[in-house]
């Protein structure tokens, strides 16, 4: 009698840890569901108040920009940068497109420029562009992935900033 109190009491305990197991499963299974994708990099629309021909620069660069013709992007992005060099959307359009063409150097500098002329823009300072360059004084890390902005501001043409 023992002997079968005993095997029923590990069947018990053997159901009640595969039934643990399924509900671990099915919890990690659920939070990798809802994981948030990152989104493609996108140039930023600029600054309210800039010149109608600065918007424009920045309009023909994006539209480069995602035709990935990043040389015209760049060029696009960089006139519009000199028109406003104060501004931190500027500079990081214009960084994206550097880092399009490989010139990854010079992409970290505008990345950083940006984020320092855009002190207080959670968006630019919180983007995965600057992530794989961090601290100005830090060591530079690799991409994992192909450029594309994420981030919750809209690209242009979107909405609220």
């Amino acid at each position: 009698m023992q002997r079968r109190d005993e095997a029923m009491e590990r069947g018990g305990i053997v159901k009640c840890l595969a039934l643990l197991g399924a509900i671990v499963v099915f919890l990690g299974a659920t939070a990798c569901a809802f994981t948030k994708k990152e989104q493609p990099w996108v140039p930023l629309a600029l600054e309210p108040g800039v010149k109608p021909q600065v918007m424009t620069l920045t309009e023909q660069g994006t539209q480069a920009y995602h035709g990935k013709q990043f040389n015209e992007a760049k060029s696009y992005f960089s006139k519009a940068m000199a028109e406003v060099p104060q501004s931190g959307p500027a500079h990081y359009n214009y960084a994206l497109a550097l880092y399009a063409l490989g010139d990854e150097e010079q992409a970290r500098q505008q990345f950083m420029e940006a984020a320092n002329l855009a002190p207080g823009d959670k968006v630019i300072w919180d983007s995965p562009a600057l992530r794989p360059y961090g601290d100005p004084q830090s060591p530079k890390k690799k991409q994992l992935g192909p450029p594309g902005a994420t981030s919750n501001r809209s690209g242009l043409g979107g909405g609220s900033r």
